[in-house]
């Protein structure tokens, strides 16, 4: 069985810990029918099954589907996962689609994960399709916080949504570290920054990916509090979360704005230093062209009377030698001033 936990709570307690959805099936239908005490924070008796499952199969998938009456769009998307964060109310229904996230710093990478949720009149299904999810935090919050239990299944949700997007932050500080890093290595010249850069944005850009959307989702899912009876408190915890969703979609596009510039930072410097190494290669060829010029004047001269023809004008001279040194030694000075005026030595 992929059932992770299973429990169903009464007024706030919790009063039973099924083994099996059949059992949970049972015991509820017995708890709906034999109401007790009233809770002292509400009005009437609260009974809420919480089934947490990780990557059912399709018959434990079908089996929940048929006994809460599951919309057949809304199983077919929690078995085929990779979702974007939704929010969709099918009847009494409602279908939650969220993407917590874990940053691993060892990698620098952030960790998507994803999280169907159903929530009914009397139940909250939680199914999970990553390792980490931060379900079984909220499990024990709740537990220990009975006025959430006793908002019934909203409560559940929105205890949900609150563990999941304050686990961003955590991760929007290691981005942000990674974004302090990437500054000062592209002014120390370090190597493979721009590859670290672009693998960075690609982290940022799936992150954005899996909060964006939850802004515009929770605000729909507000235009419902009336018609669905949402208790006035769990309005406003729910409207502070949603302003935990802004703040993080904020720092995101924010951090791809840095991003960008840090881009265009590593281009620039990247242009500047290419252009002093062939300015610093431009002054070796000048050097080297200017000793080869010095010494391919007197190699002239030497290869004309190296030549050994019978009949050189040159070759009964007596000053003929000294003069031709002379005339080597002689140019290779005039050329050595030439290119000493044009800096070139």
């Amino acid at each position: 069985m992929s059932i992770v936990e299973n429990a169903i709570y009464r007024n706030g307690r919790r009063v039973e810990s099924p083994r099996s959805l059949e059992e949970t099936y049972d015991l509820l239908q017995r708890m709906l029918e034999h109401p007790g005490e009233p809770s002292a924070s509400e009005s009437g008796d609260t009974v809420v099954a919480w089934i947490g499952l990780y990557r059912p199969d399709p018959d434990e998938t079908r089996s929940l589907a048929e006994h809460f009456h599951l919309h057949e769009l809304a199983v077919e998307d929690t078995v085929q996962a990779h979702q974007r964060p939704k929010m969709e109310r099918y009847g009494e229904t409602l279908f939650t689609v969220i993407r917590p996230a874990v940053y691993q710093d060892a990698t620098e990478t952030v960790e998507i994960g994803e999280i169907h949720i159903f929530t009914g009149p009397h139940f909250v299904i939680t199914i999970r399709h990553s390792e980490s999810s931060g379900v079984g935090r909220v499990r024990k919050r709740v537990e220990e916080d009975r006025e959430l239990l006793c908002f019934g299944p909203d409560g559940v949700l929105y205890a949900l949504l609150d563990q999941i997007v304050d686990d961003y932050f955590p991760v929007l500080g290691g981005l942000e570290n990674d974004i302090d890093e990437i500054e000062d290595a592209l002014f120390a010249g370090q190597p493979n920054v721009s590859q670290r850069i672009y693998e960075l944005a690609r982290e940022i850009n799936d992150f954005h990916r899996g909060v964006a959307p939850l802004s515009n989702v929770m605000q729909r899912y507000f235009t419902g509090f009336t018609k669905y009876g949402t208790h006035e408190e769990l309005q406003h915890r729910l409207r502070d979360v949603l302003d935990h969703v802004i703040q993080v979609s904020g720092k995101l596009e924010s951090m791809r704005a840095s991003l960008t510039d840090a881009m265009s930072v590593d281009s620039t410097l990247t242009t500047a230093r290419q252009n002093e190494a062939a300015m610093q290669q431009n002054e070796q060829m000048k050097k080297i062209s200017s000793w080869a010029a010095i010494l391919f004047a007197p190699s002239i001269v030497g290869s004309i009377y190296g030549m050994n023809f019978t009949h050189m004008p040159e070759l009964d001279w007596r000053l003929g030698y000294p003069m031709s040194l002379g005339l080597m030694l002689l140019v290779a000075v005039v050329l050595y001033a030439v290119f000493k005026v044009k800096n070139w030595l």
